[in-house]
């Protein structure tokens, strides 16, 4: 009895273990920050609090405006030509998340959706419709800035419904719901974003399952979002396809 008692106390030892483990090192897994290999025409130095946060542009005068809110392992600086392809009249802006890309501090969802939020004012003083682009990651970030600031339009690339509801079935064994500080409850903010809004899902996604971006898209109001497949094509694949730029450039 003693031994079978010492035996269960260390299996709870070792699930707690894992557990704090899980909290104290979520965002390293989370975040994968990259520096920044392109070469932009123009970056823009924004000041924001505690930060420095580096946005990669495409200028271009005008009315129209593209925010462009990447993975979380990408350098947006080299998507930038392709969304200045796509969005010819429009000018772009990139940010690189903190910690990414010459931007200062670390990532966080409450810094980075502050960072978004900032980003969105300081274009929209000159460029009265901003269009905002998430990818991945970054759709959960442009779902909020949605629900909170009056974009013209939205594009979610390759999205999920939650960061909880995503990695539950990779952690079967751990509470990830209790124990994940950012959450990205794009499914929980989506009924309130007015906006039209294109889903680009990946066909052979095989780091987004489709059942979680099909559970976002129910959650718009009706009329306000569809979704697109695009064939043929995997999460980090997706915009190499040439259905991908055109279903960007008929917007």
């Amino acid at each position: 009895m003693r031994m079978l008692l010492t035996l269960l106390l260390l299996a709870v030892a070792l699930y707690a273990a894992a557990c704090g483990a899980v909290l104290l090192l979520q965002r390293s897994m989370i975040y994968y920050p990259q520096p920044a290999a392109g070469r932009p025409p123009e970056r823009l130095q924004l000041a924001v609090d505690g930060a420095q946060v580096v946005v990669s542009v495409q200028p271009r005068p005008g009315a129209g405006a593209v925010l462009y809110f990447g993975g979380n392992a990408e350098d947006v600086s080299l998507s930038l030509p392709e969304l200045a392809a796509a969005f010819p009249r429009r000018a772009v802006y990139a940010v690189h998340y903190r910690g990414y890309g010459g931007s200062t501090g670390a990532p966080s969802e409450r810094a980075l959706h502050a960072d978004a939020l900032a980003l969105f004012d300081h274009v929209r003083a000159s460029h009265p419709e901003v269009l905002a682009v998430g990818r991945s990651l970054g759709s959960g970030l442009a779902v909020r800035l949605a629900s909170q600031r009056p974009v013209s339009r939205l594009v979610l690339v390759t999205p999920f419904d939650s960061l909880p509801s995503l990695a539950a079935p990779l952690f079967p064994w751990l509470p990830v719901r209790w124990l994940l500080l950012d959450r990205y409850d794009s499914a929980g903010l989506a009924p309130r974003i007015a906006a039209p809004t294109l889903i680009l899902a990946a066909e052979r996604d095989e780091v987004v399952p489709r059942e979680n971006t099909e559970r976002l898209l129910r959650e718009f109001t009706p009329g306000t979002a569809k979704m697109v497949v695009i064939p043929a094509s995997g999460h980090n694949t997706i915009s190499a396809s040439p259905a991908y730029s055109a279903a960007l450039r008929a917007l």
